[in-house]
């Protein structure tokens, strides 16, 4: 029933995002939270039979109504922050914690489900069996178990956590926002002119004269890879790499927050009967033991040090003939790095950038995923919670299956990344509704300047199609089950399958011909400018895959060795000097914003993006060896990977597409690790 005046208890399909006020937040939780818990004690009385319809009938439309709303909350948090909104979600959060934990957590709930088990498991579709087992499994994991002293302590864990994440990841929005630097135009020379213009724009803004340069990536990332003027990177490089650290406002520092988020970790996974919180995170996963996770990654990154250090080579002797730089200081590296780039492949990024338009890349992004999946994408009026947000839906033969939000550009008050989160999940609801998957696809591009539009660097076209392949995975799912449709369900280790799947597509000519159209001319990106772009593919691969094996390692050690909590720089300096060639200087702190680990889902769980890679590059092979628009792959592709969601274990959903078990070879080939891998 719709209810008139807040929109967060709304039961109308969409959601109305530009009327959620933070006075709304409130309220909205006090009606669903009784809700909720009225529904939880229906569900595990005598008159709800130990039946798996019964009891979804029960509860968990409460629930999802509840999780729904807090959803948007929470969305809206990380896109639009306000100090009014950011208080409405902290009074709030600790309550959603609580009940949460305590849901899952209740003795008589997970006594019912087992009793479903026993009467109906077999009988279920194997959607519903993969459901109830995770479900079973979930309450373990929970702390449904656990009695007396031991109860009660599992429950303060999980709010305090919930408590330092959330103040974690608004250290890092909140050091973010606070940091600038005023500078004449003259010591941007060498960064493009939309970049200059939008920081001219800032400055006058803010009443100051010449340029305001800012720590978000549209600003930062140009200046580090483009400005001649070296004292101006070392200054950007060093507020970024201290952000939320004790080398900045102590308000922001979260120095302390980090050894007391891992205590607490480790403390819940021995309450569970787990050595480390990551055994217990692995639990979930496809991985198996902590031992094998950096096993994996070590041997990732033994196979890519012969190449980081032939690059970092390569680099250091052509910063000194080239550039004067007796010294190749890490502030110096992404220019450097450019400046080879052109030598080496006569081309810049910043050439290559004005051919990628925003508009372009959407419209041929689209013409892919319906060319691919067989489905239309059409845009659609909806309200949003930006003037620069857009809505589509998606649709299959005719009828809508999906709808997504767009938000590319960044802004003041939205946290950095990119990142899919749902609005809603594909479910068969008790009452016969089929509830349609609604997805957020958020990025944080340059937005336009100068009334040209946006345009995109090639890395910011990667990212959007990964961030797509999570929306794929979420939107194409026929699964009916809420708690397996889409992403849900899916080992965090393979999530990243169908992300990392579609990068590939933006090396192919036939796509890049559709995304393309120069910013003046209207011309689509030139075959030489392609072929130059594909020789430098994997321009300093070696040194990005020790950076992504430095971050996975430290990840796992933080979560597998409980004294590392108390140690976390230690050990990040102690990985370092494990994996990379070359050592970070003493004082980065890139933990104090590693916002994956503390407020992100991925502790214990980084290694995951090399992990799902190896599945990703083997499927996209499938692709290469039948032609990249081959239909009965698309199919095939959709079918077994993205239609099935979390339904069945992500190893059988490969093996279905692949007709085997995944293989390293493609990922070293995309990788252009294969001279290296045959001469270890």
């Amino acid at each position: 029933m719709d209810i008139p005046g807040n929109p967060l208890l709304n039961d109308a399909e969409s959601t109305d995002f530009a009327q959620i006020r933070p006075e709304h937040v409130t309220p909205a939780l006090d009606r669903l939270l009784a809700d909720a818990e009225a529904a939880l004690e229906q569900a595990v009385g005598p008159d709800v039979p130990p039946d798996w319809h019964a009891l979804s009938a029960v509860l968990d439309v409460a629930v999802e109504r509840l999780h729904a709303a807090w959803g948007h909350v929470s969305h809206l948090q990380s896109v639009v922050d306000t100090p009014e909104l950011r208080a409405a979600h902290t009074e709030n959060l600790p309550r959603i914690i609580e009940f949460s934990t305590r849901l899952g957590a209740d003795a008589r709930l997970y006594a019912k489900y087992k009793a479903v088990k026993a009467a109906q498991h077999d009988q279920l579709d194997p959607a519903r069996r993969k459901a109830l087992d995770d479900a079973l499994r979930a309450f373990v994991l929970g702390g449904a178990e656990l009695q007396g002293a031991a109860r009660e302590r599992y429950a303060a864990i999980q709010e305090r956590a919930g408590e330092l994440s959330q103040r974690f990841g608004e250290h890092v929005l909140d050091a973010t926002d606070a940091w600038h630097l005023d500078v004449p135009e003259s010591q941007l020379d060498g960064v493009p002119d939309d970049v200059k213009q939008a920081a001219r724009e800032a400055a006058a803004a803010a009443g100051v004269q010449g340029c305001r340069l800012t720590l978000k990536i549209p600003c930062y990332l140009p200046v580090m890879t483009h400005a001649r003027h070296r004292p101006l990177r070392e200054a950007l490089y060093r507020a970024f790499m201290t952000r939320a650290s004790e080398f900045g406002q102590p308000a922001h520092d979260n120095s302390a927050l980090m050894p007391e988020l891992l205590a607490l970790r480790h403390e819940e996974a021995a309450l569970l009967g787990y050595a480390t919180y990551g055994e217990a995170a692995l639990v979930t996963k496809m991985a198996r033991s902590p031992a094998e996770v950096m096993g994996f990654v070590r041997d990732l990154a033994r196979r890519a040090r012969p190449f980081a250090e032939q690059e970092l080579a390569e680099l250091r002797a052509f910063a000194r003939a080239a550039l004067g730089l007796a010294e190749l200081e890490p502030w110096d590296r992404a220019y450097a790095g450019e400046q080879l780039r052109q030598a080496r492949y006569a081309f810049s990024s910043e050439e290559v950038r004005q051919y990628f338009t925003e508009p372009t890349v959407l419209k041929g992004l689209f013409a892919l995923i319906e060319r691919l999946f067989e489905v239309e994408i059409r845009e659609t009026a909806a309200p949003v919670w930006h003037g620069s947000v857009r809505y589509h839906t998606l649709s299959r033969r005719g009828q809508v299956i999906a709808g997504f939000y767009l938000d590319l550009h960044a802004r003041a008050g939205k946290q950095q990344g990119a990142w899919m989160n749902e609005s809603r999940s594909r479910w068969k609801r008790p009452e016969g509704r089929l509830q349609l998957p609604v997805a957020h696809l958020v990025c944080n591009f340059a937005p336009p300047v100068g009334g040209k539009p946006a345009l995109l660097s090639h890395e910011d076209v990667v990212t959007l199609f990964h961030e797509f392949g999570h929306g794929l995975h979420h939107m194409l799912t026929q699964v009916d089950e809420l708690s397996v449709a889409g992403i849900s369900g899916v080992e965090h280790d393979a999530v990243e399958l169908p992300s990392q799947f579609m990068e590939n597509f933006c090396w192919e000519w036939d796509v890049l011909q559709q995304l393309t159209a120069h910013v003046d001319t209207g011309a689509p990106l030139p075959r030489a400018l392609y072929e130059r772009m594909l020789a430098a593919r994997h321009f300093q691969s070696g040194l990005q895959l020790l950076r992504q094996c430095e971050y996975g390692l430290f990840d796992m050690r933080l979560h597998s060795e409980p004294a590392a909590a108390g140690a976390v720089q230690q050990v990040a300096d102690e990985v370092n000097a494990e994996v990379q060639p070359l050592r970070s200087p003493s004082w980065v702190r890139y933990a104090h914003s590693f916002t994956h680990l503390f407020d992100g889902g991925y502790a214990a769980g980084y290694y995951g993006y090399a992990w799902a890679e190896l599945l990703s590059s083997d499927a996209y092979a499938a692709f290469e060896e039948a032609g990249v628009f081959d239909p009965a792959t698309g199919s095939a592709f959709r079918e077994h990977i993205l239609e099935v969601g979390g339904s069945r274990p992500a190893l059988e959903s490969f093996r279905a597409f692949r007709g085997r078990d995944p293989q390293i070879d493609a990922m070293l080939r995309h990788r252009g690790l294969v001279e290296a891998a045959a001469a270890i």
